[in-house]
């Protein structure tokens, strides 16, 4: 996925305009009531898949077809999806999991769950990932994905960190993880970039070592 970056984004424009054109098309389809419309809307979402495809080189039917599901199985009124990160630090160092999917190192987190608040998502994340047990003390910060992170996403995601002590545990990796490290934030390791970048790292170190500071807010 390549283009010119969306303004304000480091997503490319070609990836904004479509899931723009996904979202209103989902509004539509989930609120109107004329037939004619409703088809109207359904040819939108069409076209957001064909843009999408276009660029990700989805060679055959199935993978197009796989695809329109992906991209345009949401109903309802679209929002965000919520990533919570939990940044960890110990004796200088900050706590990275090692993702599974794709072999790089990340600060433990995922989905929000509905049910759950964020700073219990924060420490059941940590637990399961990593095998410490920790306490949430504050929100660091509130990021929309686009902005600060370079691999492109189909979804639209908010980004919350927050900031958590240990209070127990050992290091041992999870379902989701195949490995835990803490790590200097000037020497880290390969970082899984769609899900966090070196430059959130540094700014989550520096907010953490400020209580003063409000958290960033996009």
């Amino acid at each position: 996925m390549t283009g010119t970056p969306a303004e304000g984004s480091g997503e490319p424009q070609w990836l904004a305009w479509a899931k723009r054109i996904q979202a209103i098309a989902q509004a539509g389809i989930s609120y109107t009531r004329s037939p004619y419309d409703l088809d109207r809307y359904r040819t939108l979402r069409a076209l957001s898949v064909e843009i999408v495809a276009r660029h990700v080189d989805a060679g055959s039917r199935e993978e197009l077809l796989r695809l329109g599901e992906l991209f345009a199985s949401d109903s309802g009124y679209p929002t965000p999806k919520v990533d919570v990160r939990a940044f960890v630090q110990r004796d200088g160092k900050v706590l990275l999991v090692r993702e599974r999917t794709d072999g790089r190192w990340s600060l433990p987190g995922g989905w929000a769950d509905v049910g759950s608040s964020p700073a219990e998502m924060a420490v059941r994340e940590v637990a399961e990932e990593s095998g410490y047990q920790v306490r949430a003390t504050r929100l660091l910060a509130v990021w929309e994905r686009a902005r600060h992170n370079p691999t492109p996403s189909l979804s639209s995601v908010y980004k919350l960190a927050i900031a958590c002590e240990v209070t127990g545990g050992r290091p041992e990796a999870g379902y989701e993880t195949l490995g835990v490290g803490w790590f200097p934030v000037d020497a880290l390791p390969e970082l899984s970039l769609g899900r966090i970048t070196a430059a959130q790292i540094r700014r989550l170190a520096v907010l953490a070592a400020h209580p003063e500071l409000p958290p960033d807010l996009d």
